[in-house]
């Protein structure tokens, strides 16, 4: 089997000030003033698609909540943040090295904006994201014509990529019965990858607010299939949904798994679309799901690992994957094996930093590999109240 590969993934900041940039505190002219000076690739639209608005032109974009007027003329997009999109990929550290660099590109835009990028993936500051003014008729149109756009306002609050696999030739059929296998053990893998400990300016009980709070109202997997598919050779809409139509050629076959945590060690993206690739390759699982498993999610958000049927899943789930990778994708599971055993995560690094009296908000920003430290450098500074 052939695949390709493409990793997006939301960038959240930190203003001069140190407060934390969002909706609040920041306009869609703040972030775009950063993606004007980005290069512009003129290739980049075969596999990346641009919208209507002209919004997603490059490889960057300013992501948020796009508002209209009642007569459907756009007016504004509320900004959360920045995402990144590689193109189409042959290898998985070939998506890997060019989210780095387009990671590099943005941080260095940024900087002048005295922006610093913060690891988390929920809000550390605002739990909820409220229009103002309220939705008219043409928006709340607009949002009831799927699922997901029914919640685009809880995604205000959160930060997550979006890992794609594609580039095969499967069935309908096929690729949907991957799509219902990935959201069946979407619960067991999730923890591997937690960075969001933090809410409304202190520790969270669990290891994931995202997760516990998105999970069944968001998808955990989408598969993209031709929009020219009739509709009566496809199963019925699902709440959330499993399945769209692609929205450019590209997209057709492609498999996107959104249940994931952000990762600052972008090697961490990796060795995750290596243990999707080995659940695709898999032929011993047996578990599909047209929806993803909302108890689950959240026990896995609450515990982890540290959650028994979690625990058994997730080992359910590396035994499986182990005969079906090569020998250089072996190194990848031996991390994820080493994270299972130690119920390590980016979460609970954050958690003893700052139950340790750290800043949160610096605890977090080491979470980004090229802004860690050795172990023997300053110790982090205490916590600020305000």
């Amino acid at each position: 089997m052939t695949f390709q590969f493409g990793i997006e993934h939301e960038v959240a900041f930190l203003k001069a000030d140190e407060s934390f940039a969002d909706f609040s505190n920041t306009t869609f002219a703040d972030w775009d003033a950063i993606i004007q000076t980005l290069p512009h690739y003129p290739n980049d639209h075969l596999s990346l698609r641009s919208g209507d608005l002209g919004i997603r032109s490059k490889r960057w974009y300013v992501e948020g909540f796009e508002r209209f007027s009642p007569q459907g003329e756009f007016l504004d997009c509320i900004p959360k943040g920045i995402e990144i999109r590689t193109t189409l990929q042959g290898s998985i550290a070939g998506a890997v090295a060019e989210l780095e660099a387009n990671f590099d590109h943005l941080c260095r835009a940024a900087q002048p904006q005295g922006l610093k990028p913060i690891l988390t993936s929920f809000n550390p500051q605002h739990s909820v994201y409220l229009p103002q003014p309220p939705l008219n008729a043409y928006e709340q149109t607009l949002l009831n014509r799927s699922p997901e756009e029914q919640t685009e306002v809880l995604a205000m609050v959160t930060y997550g990529p979006d890992l794609n696999l594609s580039g095969w030739h499967l069935s309908i059929p096929a690729l949907i019965e991957l799509g219902q296998k990935l959201t069946y053990y979407s619960p067991f893998i999730v923890p591997f990858s937690f960075s969001a400990p933090v809410a409304e300016g202190q520790l969270w009980a669990g290891l994931s607010r995202r997760t516990y709070e998105r999970t069944g109202a968001r998808p955990a997997v989408l598969v993209f299939v031709d929009p020219a598919t009739p509709a009566n050779q496809l199963p019925p809409p699902t709440r959330p949904s499993l399945i769209k139509p692609a929205r450019t050629a590209t997209e057709i076959g492609r498999i996107e798994f959104k249940a994931f945590d952000s990762c600052g060690d972008f090697a961490l993206y990796g060795t995750l679309l290596t243990l999707l690739k080995g659940l695709i390759l898999d032929q011993t699982l047996p578990g599909r799901a047209w929806i993803p498993d909302r108890t689950l999610h959240q026990q896995a958000a609450l515990h982890g690992f540290a959650h028994p049927t979690i625990a058994a899943g997730a080992e359910q789930v590396l035994a499986a994957i182990a005969p079906v990778l090569e020998a250089s994708e072996q190194a990848a599971l031996a991390q994820l094996r080493q994270m299972y055993d130690q119920q390590d995560c980016t979460a609970t690094r954050v958690k003893q930093a700052v139950a340790a009296g750290a800043d949160w908000r610096l605890a977090m920003q080491r979470q980004y590999r090229p802004l860690r430290v050795s172990a023997s450098a300053a110790p982090y500074p205490q916590l600020r109240v305000g």
